[in-house]
């Protein structure tokens, strides 16, 4: 998967990796092109922030899966 336009793993990012237990952590879609969707393929929960639900994905990593990558061009293809 190295040098893949499908693929992107940036080690020298502060903050990788974001989320815990992937071996092979995809940061191409290092902000989610999902989260504005409420029922996305990932595991977000939900919470209450000053009287609104906002959606909290601190423990999905489907967007850093190497094998989502087809899932989510696939989404944003039919929206």
């Amino acid at each position: 998967m190295e040098y893949s336009y499908r693929f992107f793993e940036n080690k020298n990012c502060k903050y990788f990796p974001c989320h815990k237990g992937l071996e092979d952590f995809n940061c191409l879609f290092c902000y989610c092109p999902l989260y504005s969707m409420e029922n996305c393929p990932g595991k977000p929960r939900f919470i209450e922030v000053d009287g609104r639900m906002v959606k909290e994905c601190t423990n999905c990593t489907f967007p850093h899966q190497p094998e989502s990558y087809d899932v989510i061009i696939q989404i944003l293809e039919n929206i």
